[in-house]
């Protein structure tokens, strides 16, 4: 994503890329180092977006868009708020209440984190993403103060009684992402792999 970024110009075609990451930590950019608690055999790795210490891991669903915020006049709130909505309302599609919030970017269903967000805007394009619980071993969240917040329970699809896989995910989220972001509702969904 960030040689994708370096290298696009002005008229490249913007890219969702839907993926799953094995088990490690990730560091924001201006992240305390006091919130990683107990790592283990998991990587900890500094990357270069916003927010905290998070983990990523099987099971759930990392979305980077890959948008030239610039040519569609998105601010990073307006980004954000777009990702936040999309997950929100695929949620809503299972019956499931959700909100974003302002001060811990993210989303919530009754208090506890179902997905974080962070991301970088380089040369008017964004990068990273969002990372969405769907079935995964949440015990590594416990290594951590997740997006730095003490005590912050973390949930995935799974404890809320929603059996899907991540294509699933996927085809329920992926018109929720180009409602958000104004895009038409037909588009092309792909995986990076697909590109090469």
């Amino acid at each position: 994503m960030q040689s994708f970024t370096d290298m696009r110009g002005e008229h490249t075609r913007d890219e969702v890329w839907f993926l799953e990451h094995p088990p490690v930590y990730t560091l924001g950019m201006n992240a305390a180092r006091e919130h990683v608690l107990a790592p283990g055999d998991i990587p900890l790795v500094q990357i270069d977006r916003g927010g905290q210490v998070t983990y990523h891991g099987p099971g759930q669903l990392v979305v980077y868009p890959l948008l030239n915020v610039r040519r569609l006049r998105l601010g990073v709130r307006e980004l954000v708020m777009g990702l936040e909505n999309a997950v929100i309302a695929a949620l809503f599609s299972w019956g499931i209440e959700a909100v974003g919030r302002r001060e811990a970017p993210g989303i919530y269903v009754d208090g506890r984190k179902i997905a974080s967000i962070g991301l970088r805007i380089r040369r008017g394009c964004s990068y990273h993403g969002l990372a969405f619980n769907i079935s995964m071993d949440l015990e590594p969240f416990k290594g951590i103060n997740p997006c730095g917040h003490r005590g912050l329970e973390v949930i995935d699809l799974r404890l809320l009684g929603i059996e899907a896989t991540l294509p699933q995910v996927i085809e329920r989220l992926a018109p929720q992402l180009s409602a958000a972001l104004g895009w038409p509702p037909v588009l092309e969904w792909g995986s990076p792999k697909a590109r090469s």
